[in-house]
């Protein structure tokens, strides 16, 4: 029951019997709101119930009635109610979009994908490219052949991994047909004729990758990749069983049934838009005896209140804090601040009238107080983005982190900002603009987009902002088809390269949402890709330099921050490795005592 309690202003729950955790209902989800919304009327008190009424359901019913603990999820198994003390519990705040390893675009999609699927190589602790499914490696002096020997791997439905699973993930991954959003990754590994097989020029035949027999696989590059070890890691290599592949049909990577694994983990229950995903040891992967835990439980809770509610309650082993909660938590020795590689920007859809001018995007990049965002928002390590190339992507042929040598653009300027909306109003003959910023649903994204929108509305008189939200792979679809104004959206790297980053906005690139075209930077990508560049380290590092410019003279994207994370990681829980390139959490040498 919810009683009122006049004198403190707040309301407080009453039960017959007594739970340690009432405690911090109170403090968390009561307290906070009331003090937020101080002098409300009816209507906030009615928002106020049908919140803890949301948030507290379980709580309640424990408090209430035994004491024991329930899971309320509608589907229940084994995996999902047994409290073996082995089994890893990961918050989400997204849903998994695709589990199929050549169309998967989203980093949690990446992290699943990475646990039940092994590649020819993963990663250590520190980052580093190191053999998985490769048992050897022989690479040629000119760096253009890599003939791997498979280890003796299985499926998870005992099948034997082949050196044709590689293939013919790798064919699918540029084949036309699949459309692969990364089907340029392919390229970006050099291996010959995947840019022109995904062009359709040529047949999925003539990719340089073959099966010499089972166990040995060879790879033929059009030119020299140094970190192409490094990208053998990224989930779109992953190794698909053509067989298996071909049963499935449509409903291939849409439920246990039709998921197959060599990798640490299996599927034990999945479907798309999930909000619960479990797996479990796979006693068939090659290195089983090092898994030491007996599963893994991912839920996707995306307000941060029912987040820390279950990570209190011992339903989350790991857990990701935003806003206040990070200053309320920093000090707790189970709290961990991370740098992460994702850059948060917004894109403007340059075939949006309006937004083709270059002095508006530039009004709109300066008009919003980014420190502010993520130091009195976020609150979560998160750092100023004055740039397209993140920090501690990659270093340089002079041993430099590439940030350290280069400018910084688009900062707060907010007079600036109304200098150059003066400019574009006479340009355009207009007073007044209005667009639509769409972003994701999660309660992060929305409190930035909230702030954005009131700054720029601030800060430039006859602008209007209107947010539309939706989950994370609505919006992705919206900005890929080009139905959108503007869009808050992130890119996490792939590879420790500013490729990574540049490759995005070149003209024919999927991931070029706001549709801007540069003969000039196309040819600089090109040649840091293949051509002359790819052959002078030095030289191609400069020009990579030139080509970030170009994308921050012309207001390509307006960027917002490169992302932190505070993580709250339970005592005794040990070996989760955090990334900043490619999949961001690998939990195979996880330990729980």
């Amino acid at each position: 029951m919810f009683q009122l309690d006049k004198e403190k202003n707040r309301y407080i729950i009453i039960c017959n019997s007594k739970w340690g955790k009432l405690s911090y209902i109170s403090k968390i989800l009561l307290d906070s709101f009331v003090y937020n919304h101080r002098g409300d009327n009816m209507k906030s008190v009615k928002k106020l119930l049908a919140l803890v009424m949301a948030l507290s359901l379980t709580a309640s019913l424990m408090a209430c009635g035994n004491g024991n603990s329930t899971n309320t999820n509608t589907t229940k198994t084994p995996e999902t109610t047994a409290e073996t003390g082995k089994n890893l519990k990961v918050q989400f705040d997204v849903e998994v979009a695709s589990m199929d390893p050549q169309i998967a675009t989203d980093g949690t999609s990446f992290e699943v994908l990475a646990a039940v699927t092994e590649g020819l190589y993963s990663v250590d602790e520190a980052g580093s490219p190191i053999m998985a499914m490769a048992e050897s490696v022989d690479k040629s002096e000119d760096g253009l052949n890599y003939t791997v020997t498979l280890k003796d791997a299985k499926w998870s439905n005992g099948t034997a991994v082949t050196a044709n699973d590689f293939v013919f993930a790798w064919r699918r991954l540029v084949d036309p047909n699949t459309a692969s959003e990364y089907a340029f990754i392919a390229g970006i590994a050099g291996i010959k004729n995947a840019d022109e097989i995904a062009a359709g020029e040529k047949g999925i035949e003539e990719l340089g990758v073959t099966a010499k027999d089972d166990k040995t696989l060879v790879v033929e590059l059009s030119h020299p990749v140094t970190f192409f070890e490094s990208l053998m890691s990224f989930p779109s290599f992953l190794p698909v069983n053509e067989e298996f592949f071909t049963k499935s049909g449509d409903k291939f990577a849409t439920s246990p049934d039709t998921i197959l694994s060599n990798g640490p983990f299996k599927i034990n229950s999945y479907e798309p838009a999930a909000t619960t995903i479990v797996l479990e040891k796979n006693a068939d992967y090659w290195d089983a005896a090092a898994v030491k835990i007996d599963g893994i439980q991912y839920q996707v809770i995306k307000e941060a209140q029912q987040t820390m509610l279950a990570y209190q309650n011992g339903d989350l082993d790991v857990a990701t804090l935003s806003g206040e909660q990070v200053e309320q938590f920093k000090g707790d020795a189970e709290f961990n601040n991370v740098m992460a590689g994702y850059l948060w920007y917004i894109s403007p859809n340059q075939k949006i009238p309006g937004l083709e001018n270059v002095n508006l995007r530039k009004a709109l990049a300066l008009s919003y107080d980014k420190k502010a965002i993520a130091d009195n928002i976020l609150k979560d390590g998160s750092i100023v983005a004055d740039f397209a190339v993140p920090s501690l992507l990659a270093t340089g042929p002079d041993g430099k982190d590439y940030r350290e040598t280069s400018e910084t653009y688009l900062s707060t300027d907010k007079a600036k900002a109304v200098e150059y909306f003066n400019k574009a109003k006479e340009e355009l003959g207009k007073d007044s603009f209005e667009y639509t910023l769409i972003v994701e649903d999660t309660e992060s994204a929305q409190n930035v987009a909230q702030f954005i929108q009131s700054e720029i509305q601030t800060t430039l008189p006859g602008f209007k902002i209107n947010l539309e939200t939706m989950p994370k792979k609505n919006r992705v679809e919206r900005m890929q088809n080009g139905d959108f104004e503007v869009g808050l959206t992130r890119w996490g790297p792939d590879y420790s390269d500013p490729m990574t980053y540049l490759d995005m906005w070149t003209t024919d690139s999927p991931n070029n949402y706001g549709f801007w075209s540069n003969t000039d930077y196309d040819a600089i990508i090109q040649s840091a890709k293949d051509g002359d560049l790819s052959l002078d380290p030095e030289k191609r590092w400069e020009e990579l330099k030139k080509a970030e410019a170009m994308v921050m003279d012309e207001a390509v994207i307006l960027p917002v921050y490169q992302k932190g994370s505070a993580v709250m990681i339970k005592s005794g829980v040990e070996g989760i490795e955090f990334h900043s390139v490619g999949v961001n959490r690998i939990f195979k040498n996880v330990t729980i005592k």
